[in-house]
């Protein structure tokens, strides 16, 4: 404040007193701020709704009192979640003199998660989310199945619309949540079944036994599907390696508990080079990881290299790295805890140090006593670690290689790449051109201040297929890599990294869409932190250009082509509109190129996002990987979606 004033002596202080402290009543706080309670407004706010309220009914599956949880997407994207656990209390609640029902739905932070035997552990938002939920929808009703009537109550806004009442008798108990989401609050309110689908698949696995059903009532879109799955986790492995060829028949299943805190692993090895840990804490899926891998990876390591040790598969000093361990690895962790500490609004991260010493011990004890018991599994798992490590040794061989050609050349960046006079990461762009026809273009046509060119040629290797050691020094990929300079795999360094857009852009073709497809693979598998930073974009080229008299349009679709040729013509149909097609990125000079793909101004750029890895691990495993059945089947299913193939 001072420093303020000094800086202006006119300014007047003004004094900071309780009338400046705003008290938000009931739950206001949460229209103010619903970021502060859900992430975000966009679509990954609206579906959070959803889990919010189904993750009330898994805690009753936890707590052994639900079987069965239906979830439905109703006409005009209202969303109907029903369940046959207890159902909500509707006795009056001390502190506040108001059934309970209401107040669960009316007051943040109440709720059954806060101790009182209610709930030994729970993944929701510990008391927040039905009230959460409430605040944010246009209309809500809730229902609740107990003591052989059924109680109902309506909200708006997070306001009582009709107070708590009988409206009739049942022979069960549980609970129905109906609720419209309010688009006053949200960017779009309209629900992907695929989304919420893929949760409660995840559902499904953590909690063998549930019974969940995932429907889509909306006309024209109905497709539902009902999942229980009485392997839990096991599964869950078995359908991650569905399109990956398993090196052993048996899922590796160990689980093990202390006090009120358990932990589950299963684990299969696939003759891939990459590895898949999904990892969960309550229920809650934890992408970053924390304390329950880290005992995880730990434990792998240090057990894989003693029984080496023992059976003399590793000699002298040998010993595989933990990457090594990992390679071809499918692992799912779930642990479940009563007091669980998640780092960040998002919970991406579980910070209880005490999970890491669960897990630690339970692979320490029975992984050991698996591979003793099943010695074939055990020297194959070794096996495909010990040539982890060789192939680690060439890569590091190949990579020191570089280091010293480039040292002796004097040049450390690729010969076909025009850089650009910024410096500062945060402000440029690479661009990845297919072709050297499209890349003098684009050198031409470019901002040379903040712009950089990297033309690529011919087919690139499918990583998806090769270990790391076939990449360095592989003539297409060496290029970005050095382009880049922060490094492949572990090694990957995001602050060494030379630009924070890198934008592929290639024609709009099947040759085109194969070479994009081939280094998302690569950003994928060796520099994922590229895509989970955002920093990964595919440019769009326009499919056509379309004139009428002195005004010129631009359409990326042929949808969009003729929407803007009739804008064109406006009230006269038999006006003259010229339309022509951009052929390739090749076929544009300078000029067109920048106008229409290179200009921030005018552009379209699609940023590549990563909603779910194990989705992309699914993907990029079944289009970029060894097994030609599935991928088969998948374009035949699917290959009505790609129209227009030839553009």
């Amino acid at each position: 404040m001072s420093e303020q004033m000094q800086n202006n002596p006119t300014q007047v202080e003004h004094e900071y007193g309780a009338s400046e402290i705003q008290v938000l009543e009931g739950l206001e706080a949460v229209r103010k701020r619903p970021g502060m309670y859900i992430g975000s407004t966009s679509s990954s706010g609206l579906h959070h709704l959803v889990y919010e309220i189904v993750d009330n009914a898994i805690d009753e599956a936890l707590a052994g009192y639900c079987d069965k949880i239906t979830v439905e997407i109703l006409d005009g994207d209202v969303i109907r979640v029903t369940d046959n656990g207890r159902g909500i209390p509707v006795d009056i609640q001390p502190q506040t003199g108001r059934p309970a029902l209401e107040v669960v739905y009316t007051v943040l932070h109440a709720g059954g998660k806060f101790g009182g035997g209610g709930y030994k552990v729970s993944g929701g938002l510990h008391g927040v989310g039905a009230s959460v939920v409430n605040a944010l929808s246009q209309w809500l009703e809730v229902r609740v199945h107990k003591n052989g009537h059924i109680y109902e109550m309506k909200f708006s806004r997070g306001d009582i619309t009709q107070e708590m009442k009988i409206i009739g008798d049942t022979d069960r108990t549980g609970t129905e949540v109906v609720f419209k989401p309010d688009p006053e609050m949200f960017e779009d309110t309209v629900y992907d079944y695929e989304i919420l689908h893929k949760r409660m698949r995840e559902q499904a696995f953590l909690n063998a036994g549930v019974h969940i059903l995932m429907a889509d009532r909306r006309p024209g879109r109905e497709q539902e599907e009902s999942m229980c799955y009485e392997g839990g986790i096991r599964e869950f492995v078995t359908f991650i390696n569905k399109n990956k060829t398993p090196l052993h028949d048996q899922v590796i299943y160990m689980s093990g508990s202390r006090d009120d805190s358990m932990a589950e692993i299963a684990l299969q090895y696939n003759d891939s080079y990459n590895e898949v840990i999904v990892s969960f804490a309550n229920n809650v899926h934890t992408p970053e990881g924390g304390m329950h891998e880290e005992g995880f990876k730990r434990a792998l390591t240090n057990v894989l290299n003693a029984y080496g040790k023992k059976n003399n598969l590793l000699k002298g000093e040998d010993k595989v790295s933990g990457e090594d361990c990992r390679e071809g690895l499918t692992c799912v962790i779930s642990v479940k805890l009563t007091e669980a500490q998640f780092e960040g609004q998002t919970k991406a991260k579980l910070g209880n140090s005490e999970m890491r010493t669960l897990v630690n011990n339970i692979i320490s004890d029975k992984l050991e006593q698996f591979l003793e018991e099943n010695p074939a599994v055990g020297r194959t798992i070794l096996e495909k670690a010990m040539m982890a490590n060789r192939a680690r040794e060439a890569a590091r061989r190949a990579r020191e290689s570089i280091r010293r050609k480039n040292a002796l050349e004097g040049a450390t960046l690729p010969g076909k790449l025009a850089d650009c006079n910024e410096r500062d990461p945060a402000l440029t762009e690479l661009y990845i051109v297919e072709g050297d026809s499209a890349g003098g273009s684009a050198k031409q046509g470019r901002d040379s201040r903040f712009q950089a060119i990297l033309p690529l040629w011919g087919k690139m290797l499918n990583v998806e297929k090769a270990r790391a050691d076939k990449i360095y020094g592989n003539d297409k990929l060496q290029p970005v890599i050095t382009a880049l300079g922060a490094g492949l795999g572990d090694e990957f360094d995001d602050s060494k990294l030379r630009y924070h857009k890198v934008i592929i852009m290639a024609d709009a073709d099947v040759d085109g869409s194969h070479i994009r497809t081939l280094l998302l693979t690569f950003f994928f598998r060796f520099m994922r932190p590229l895509i989970d930073r955002g920093y990964v974009y595919a440019a769009v080229p326009p499919l056509f250009k379309l004139t009428r008299g002195k005004t010129t349009r631009l359409a990326f679709s042929e949808e969009e082509r003729d929407r803007i040729s009739a804008e064109l013509r406006g009230d006269n149909p038999n006006a003259k509109v010229d339309i022509s097609r951009f052929k390739g990125l090749g076929e544009m000079d300078a000029h067109e190129l920048w106008d229409t793909t290179m200009n921030p101004e005018t552009r379209t750029l699609k940023r590549i996002t990563m909603e779910d890895a194990v989705k992309a691990d699914e993907i990029f495993t079944l289009l970029m990987g060894e097994k030609v059945e599935p991928r088969r089947e998948y374009i035949e299913q699917n290959a009505f979606k790609a129209v227009n193939l030839d553009y």
